[in-house]
């Protein structure tokens, strides 16, 4: 009997370590898939409470993070299903293999530091831009009334800012050998 608490504080103790550990980068990832800040924190904690209901190993940190993300990109499938919206596989695949190469030691604190100082390099103009599509899910056709250029202005101001983003981000990163994720 006396073993009973002991048996539960442990489990509750690693617990509370896999989640700290990891849920950042569950996050993070489900945000690279798409979701919103809301759906991300959803699927988040449903990704722990899945993991979790079951006998779980914690072999090591690399590991366990790849079957957190494919748990967590299963269950993003799954609304989107509910949603009746459409997950692009081939992007998907590609946003895994970067996102095991790049938290291999930390949860894409690196990536978002280098994130945020390939940003601030790009234009003003391309900066509002891509936040007003990412952080502001703003239209096409708002961003280029706000920057006041046509909607293939802002399109092309777009794709120009995200090769840049990119190429900034791969040479700091070093990750040549990464597949690239611009469209044909």
């Amino acid at each position: 009997m006396s073993e009973q608490p002991t048996d539960l504080t442990n489990a509750a103790s690693q617990a509370t370590r896999l989640i700290q550990t990891h849920q950042t980068g569950v996050w993070r990832y489900l945000r690279s898939l798409g979701c919103d800040d809301h759906e991300a924190e959803d699927l988040t904690q449903e990704t722990f409470l899945r993991v979790l209901q079951k006998p779980f190993d914690d072999f090591d940190r690399t590991a366990t993070a790849a079957y957190l993300r494919r748990v967590a990109h299963n269950l993003l499938i799954d609304l989107r299903r509910r949603q009746k919206r459409l997950i692009v596989t081939d992007e998907v695949e590609k946003i895994d293999a970067f996102w095991q190469q790049v938290t291999a030691t930390d949860q894409g604190e690196e990536v978002l530091a280098v994130l945020q100082e390939c940003l601030a390099s790009l234009t003003a103009r391309a900066q509002t831009a891509l936040r007003m599509r990412f952080e502001s899910r703003k239209s096409r056709q708002e961003i280029a009334d706000a920057l006041g250029v046509g909607e293939h202005g802002a399109k092309n101001l777009m794709q120009r800012a995200k090769t840049q983003l990119r190429e900034c981000i791969e040479r700091k990163l070093r990750l040549e050998d990464h597949v690239s994720t611009r469209k044909s």
